[in-house]
């Protein structure tokens, strides 16, 4: 199954995927039907054309948002140049209103407040059932399914101190969606294509494979010390690729067009602009 968010007369909803149509549910977004028991969320009877639907960040009011950082060997590897792997995940958080839709534009402050933007596709796993305490097999079973982000990161307030969080918890800075897609579609995600590119210039090429952590493991971690819910959301992490290790004093700029895909799932594509320049939602 394949559910999204879409922004329909003034408001958002949860929908599933029908054919080419989104078929509109009875919940503000894919979080909250899933809250609710996604099953059991009726159709309001309205049907929109995916090709001309305004998506939202498939959920858009998530409860939690958990990042882990160096999860990728490929990513380890430039980053710390062969350092040994890491024996436990590395952990920052977002808030909800981090999150924006995948085709939103993506507005970044003067480059005197934040340079060196960066790129970062990531596979994303939602929660879809109360876990505490899990063990893996559990941890798994609880998984509704996988998504698609961007973490687009300012690398000078990332790197001011140990504590990444600054520089990836913008506003409005980490496009999200398009679909949740369960397990009856790609299985546990275990072997995904991963890409992103910038003005349709190559950057990321990875494979789920290439995981240090994988999500199940990961929910897992996280459930130990924090209960996760229907809706909580945790990225997984990057892949190589990423712009920092470049050196290159200018990364992403407005008027970049950044295109995120993992296979099986779909594609964001997001530009950047400056602060004030962003366009609103199409509906």
């Amino acid at each position: 199954m394949r559910y999204a968010t879409v922004r329909h007369a003034g408001r958002t909803a949860a929908a599933v995927l029908d054919g080419t149509d989104l078929v509109l549910l009875d919940a503000a977004d894919v979080g909250e039907a899933l809250r609710a028991g996604i099953a059991d969320v009726r159709p309001t009877g309205e049907r929109i054309p995916l090709a001309t639907a305004d998506l939202a960040a498939v959920i858009s009011t998530p409860r939690k948002v958990i990042c882990l950082g160096l999860n990728y060997r490929s990513h380890i590897e430039e980053i710390t140049g062969g350092a040994p792997l890491p024996v436990y995940p590395t952990l920052f958080p977002k808030w909800a209103d981090t999150l924006t839709g995948p085709a939103d534009d993506i507005a970044v402050p003067p480059a005197e407040l934040a340079d060196r933007i960066d790129w970062e596709a990531e596979l994303v796993v939602v929660v879809g059932a109360p876990i505490h305490r899990a063990g893996v097999d559990e941890a798994r079973a609880a998984i509704a399914g996988y998504t698609i982000a961007n973490d687009i990161s300012m690398r000078n307030w990332q790197l001011r101190t140990d504590q990444w969080m600054p520089g990836k918890a913008w506003d409005a800075t980490t496009p999200l969606g398009p679909f949740l897609v369960t397990g009856d579609e790609i299985g546990d995600a275990a072997a995904l294509t991963i890409t992103c590119d910038v003005n349709g210039e190559r950057k990321q090429t990875g494979n789920t494979a290439d995981l240090l952590f994988t999500p199940a493991v990961a929910l897992s971690y996280i459930s130990t010390f924090t209960r996760l819910l229907p809706g909580d959301v945790v990225l997984t992490g990057t892949t190589g690729g990423v712009g920092m290790p470049s050196g290159a004093a200018t990364l992403l700029v407005p008027g970049d067009v950044v295109r995120t895909e993992v296979e099986g799932i779909g594609v964001l594509s997001n530009r950047i602009v400056a602060e004030g320049d962003a366009r609103g939602p199409r509906a």
